[in-house]
């Protein structure tokens, strides 16, 4: 026997929060609990089986605290929210919806989208190391960023420290035009990208000069010790035993570090074992290095990046 409910919004500014760019929130509640959905002006209405409509009653309802603002609901929510009320994690999802990591420069907040982000960013916060690996788009890099920039608006720090490797898919250093700075810039834009959205723009030139923001290939770590900083190592399955250990071991006092990379997404010759997945191997059990990994339901990206990340897991599962 089908049933029908209808959940009023307050504004339309609520409806289209929740409802989504062309409805696509819609559309997912309805892949994910078979419940028909349609948006008649600022009413949604659900009709289905009486456990389908309770369903999408509980998700909306859950969501309340974003689309109640005016904020826009994503399908990571939505899938967040599932997982959570089918596990009876309801405290915790609400905790996740209160707990503002940072504010961007303009003033919106900057939120984990999901628990293992959110236990990333606790880890961040109480280890002085921290290995995060998983896909593209799961924010390893852009919130670690974000927490040691907020760290060193506090003082906390006296200034940042983002390296990677320059090891390139399929390009090489040397065929790119400019100084060094200039080819090593490309492969730190993710990390920029970070920092543009925490502070002005024009401030960030003016902090790299001093030093206080520190952007370099990982070879320059070589022989110095790091006290007093926040250091980001980035594409760290791009490093070799040998590089990992010499970050590693450049650690100073009163400093922090964060590891991130994908460890299916290695650069390096197909002979070369990656320092990565060394390190992960070797440090598991040494007290004071927090672990995490991320997976393709923590893609906080388009929807179709999370589709590729599967995909492509599925055809190496496959292999």
């Amino acid at each position: 026997m089908g049933t029908s409910l209808t959940i009023e919004f307050p504004s339309p500014d609520s409806a289209i929060a929740m409802t989504g760019f062309q409805e696509e929130n819609l559309k997912l509640l309805a892949q994910q609990t078979g419940a028909t959905i349609v948006l008649r002006g600022q009413a949604l209405v659900i009709s289905g089986t009486e456990n389908q409509v309770e369903q999408v009653d509980r998700l909306v309802r859950s969501l309340e605290s974003y689309w109640g603002k005016g904020k826009a609901v994503t399908g990571v929510d939505i899938v967040t929210a599932r997982h959570a009320l089918n596990s009876q994690n309801q405290d915790e999802l609400q905790e996740l919806q209160r707990d503002v990591i940072a504010r961007t420069r303009r003033g919106e907040e900057i939120r984990a989208k999901t628990f293992k982000q959110r236990q990333y960013i606790q880890a961040i916060r109480t280890h002085e190391m921290t290995f995060c690996s998983g896909p593209a788009g799961t924010g390893k890099t852009f919130l670690a960023a974000v927490v040691a920039v907020q760290a060193l608006m506090a003082n906390q720090y006296e200034r940042i420290v983002l390296t990677r490797p320059a090891v390139e898919a399929g390009e090489k250093l040397g065929f790119l035009p400019g100084d060094l700075q200039q080819k090593i810039d490309p492969y730190l834009r993710p990390l920029y990208d970070a920092l543009n959205e925490m502070m002005d723009a024009d401030k960030i030139p003016s902090l790299m000069e001093r030093g206080i923001i520190e952007v370099a290939p990982l070879a320059y770590m070589r022989g110095r010790t790091l006290n007093n900083a926040f250091v980001i190592l980035d594409e760290a399955q791009n490093t070799t035993p040998s590089q990992m250990k010499m970050v590693l071991t450049r650690l100073g006092f009163r400093s922090r570090m964060v590891v991130t990379g994908d460890t299916t997404q290695t650069d390096l010759p197909s002979h070369q074992q990656s320092g990565l997945a060394a390190a992960q191997r070797i440090l598991r059990n040494v007290e004071g290095i927090a672990f995490c990994e991320l997976t393709k339901a923590d893609v906080v990206r388009h929807a179709l990046v999370q589709r590729i990340v599967a995909a492509y897991e599925d055809h190496e599962n496959q292999r």
